[in-house]
């Protein structure tokens, strides 16, 4: 393990994730990026044998960046270390092609664990993660009916952003949030913000409303 790309946007994680791989790879160059933006900046520019990323990040986010790296540098390894609960976004990060999915409360040997079976070739995820993933085609939650981008929005919606303020925010034109929103509502069978809200609440996809 000679080089490694760490994207959070909180300093104090990133030190702490730091830490963990000084003591267990020593040798290592360690490069820190504080956004998507700058960890796909990174990446394009330099060879990496991994790239540790979380999700909730200024800019892109990480499956966002996850998705744009993997249309170019397909090969890099990217285990994700987030806050969200595993039934929430593993399943969706793994199509997405990342090579591991990591809750942020694990235990540092967790973390090293989950490297090395990357480091092996294999994918790194919990039994629950990989039953799911062998019976997705069974059961279906609702949640999993939207892309990538549509969760993006409904949790921007969720907080309370209002439909131009997801647009100026994504830099997307109104219509077409308005015809994602529209889109959500659809697949979760909801009818108002104020649903989605309380939907993005009872499943944890938000822990408050900003």
């Amino acid at each position: 393990m000679k080089r490694i790309l760490i994207a959070d946007d909180h300093s104090y994680v990133r030190r702490g994730v730091i830490q963990i791989l000084k003591d267990e790879f020593p040798f290592a160059e360690i490069i820190e990026a504080a956004s998507g933006d700058e960890m796909l900046k990174a990446a394009y520019g330099g060879e990496f044998d991994l790239i540790i990323s979380d999700l909730e990040m200024p800019g892109k986010n990480g499956l966002e960046a996850l998705e744009k790296l993997k249309e170019m540098k397909s090969q890099i390894p990217v285990l994700i270390l987030s806050i969200h609960d595993e039934d929430l976004y593993a399943v969706r990060t793994f199509k997405a092609g990342a090579s591991g999915y990591l809750n942020k409360n694990s235990a540092p040997e967790e973390l090293i664990k989950a490297i090395r079976q990357i480091q092996r070739g294999k994918r790194y995820m919990s039994e629950d993660i990989a039953d799911k993933l062998e019976h997705q085609g069974q059961k279906k939650q609702n949640a999993d009916l939207l892309s990538n981008r549509e969760m993006t929005i409904l949790k921007l919606l969720a907080e309370g952003k209002s439909t131009s303020q997801v647009s100026d925010q994504l830099e997307l034109a109104l219509t077409t949030v308005s015809t994602y929103r529209s889109r959500i509502l659809e697949k979760l069978q909801l009818s108002t913000n104020a649903d989605i809200t309380r939907y993005a609440l009872k499943y944890k996809i938000i822990t408050d409303i900003k």
